[in-house]
């Protein structure tokens, strides 16, 4: 009785982070279509969020739906089942659709003079897909498991969500916190509850190594608890003589300013 108890807790954490972090993609893709514009939009970060989260969402499905990754886990984890939940899926497909379009739009509307992806994230793009061309050989001939192939995809979903805070790190002083469309609060919920469902999983299947084998949604959600509270320290403590700009005129953003979308 507990057990279903808690799985349907599990459920309900799941399903609400997934709605949670889900409508946090539509303003920046209802803002460019109401400027006609990406200007001022971070390429950059188009960019890496549409193949990270492709990337997550081939991990996801992979552990849900594929046997032969579900039995290699398996044979890692002492005969353990993963901890992939479909509301991790259907957040991932969600994403990616999204960032799809957003990229899109960088594609089919007008950009500032020099707006383009840096030439490092051209060269960290470029690294990553000959690496995965060059795994997905290896998976093909039977040189490395399935599994590593698919942790090494979730790696590049880190790196994106790691970028993107970074950049939003290293503003000093930090631009307006009402402009922020990194949220810290939301984030820290959004992340909460991820990180809760992960433990609940696996407090009901005993099997605590599930949260370390799911490297993606435990890394997310530490990324997304750290630098939200970092984010706040910056505001109300590092940089709080600066907060009398919240009432200030909008902020005019460009490409070395803060990434604009969750």
């Amino acid at each position: 009785m507990l057990t279903n108890g808690l799985r349907i807790l599990s459920d309900a954490l799941g399903w609400s982070y997934f709605v949670i972090w889900s409508i946090s993609f539509y303003p920046q893709a209802i803002l460019n279509y109401k400027r006609k514009s990406v200007e001022g939009y971070s390429i950059d970060f188009a960019t890496l969020n549409a193949i990270s989260f492709g990337c997550y969402t081939f991990y996801t499905s992979n552990f849900l739906f594929n046997d032969r990754v579900r039995e290699e886990y398996r044979q890692r984890h002492h005969g353990k089942d993963n901890s992939v939940a479909p509301n991790d899926l259907a957040f991932c497909i969600h994403a990616f659709v999204l960032c799809c379009i957003t990229l899109s739009q960088t594609w089919l509307y007008p950009r500032a003079p020099g707006q383009e992806l840096s030439a490092w994230h051209r060269f960290v793009v470029s690294a990553f897909f000959t690496i995965i061309i060059i795994e997905g050989l290896s998976v093909i001939s039977d040189i490395i498991p399935t599994i590593d192939f698919l942790y090494h995809l979730s790696y590049f979903k880190l790196y994106g969500s790691t970028a993107k805070y970074a950049s939003q790190a290293s503003n000093a002083p930090p631009l307006p916190y009402h402009s922020n469309d990194l949220q810290s609060s939301s984030l820290h919920r959004r992340a909460i509850l991820s990180l809760f469902q992960a433990l609940l999983i696996a407090q009901i299947d005993n099997n605590w190594s599930s949260i370390t084998g799911n490297p993606a949604k435990l890394g997310l959600s530490i990324l997304s608890i750290a630098f939200p509270s970092f984010f706040m320290l910056q505001h109300f403590v590092l940089y709080n003589e600066h907060s009398d700009i919240e009432t200030g005129p909008p902020v005019k953003y460009d490409e070395t300013s803060k990434l604009l979308e969750a």
